[in-house]
Formats: structure tokens, C-alpha cells, sequence
């Protein structure tokens, strides 16, 4: 198994499946002297849409109030 240019590895198929690493999973690599152990990461008690609705909260840049979004979304003049 070699490192990439860009510092990746490939995770052997019977590993993946063997620990559940399925696309998206999350890791957290621990380093212990010389050697470095992959695990899956802490589950987050909220999912990947709360925690882009955290990221993006406050981010807006059109000053309209819900209704007025909703009345346009909707048709309504």
C-alpha cells in the first residue's frame, strides 16, 4: 500500500466492511509512537443536516421576514 501525492490511502475492502467504514464515514486518526490507528469517529447526536442548518444559520444576506420569503416561494404578491 503506497500514500498518494495528496496523503491517501486506500482502505482494503475486507477492512471497510469488516468495521462498517461505508462512504461518508467519519474518522479520527489516533498516532501511538510510530503508528497511527484509524477509528470511526464519536456518532454526533445530530445528523449531517442539523449540523449544515448550524453551519449556514445566520449566513443570509436578504433582508426579508419568513412571511415575505414564503408569500414569494408561493406566488402570492
Amino acid at each position: 500500500m503506497r500514500i498518494t501525492s495528496k496523503g491517501q490511502v486506500t482502505i482494503p475492502v475486507e477492512i471497510r466492511e469488516r468495521l462498517g467504514f461505508l462512504p461518508q464515514t467519519e474518522v479520527v486518526f489516533e498516532v501511538e509512537g510510530d503508528a497511527v490507528r484509524i477509528r470511526k469517529a464519536e456518532e454526533q447526536k445530530d445528523g449531517r443536516g442539523q449540523r449544515l442548518v448550524r453551519r449556514l444559520r445566520g449566513s443570509a444576506q436578504v433582508e426579508m421576514s419568513t412571511d415575505e420569503i414564503l408569500a414569494l416561494t408561493r406566488g402570492e404578491e
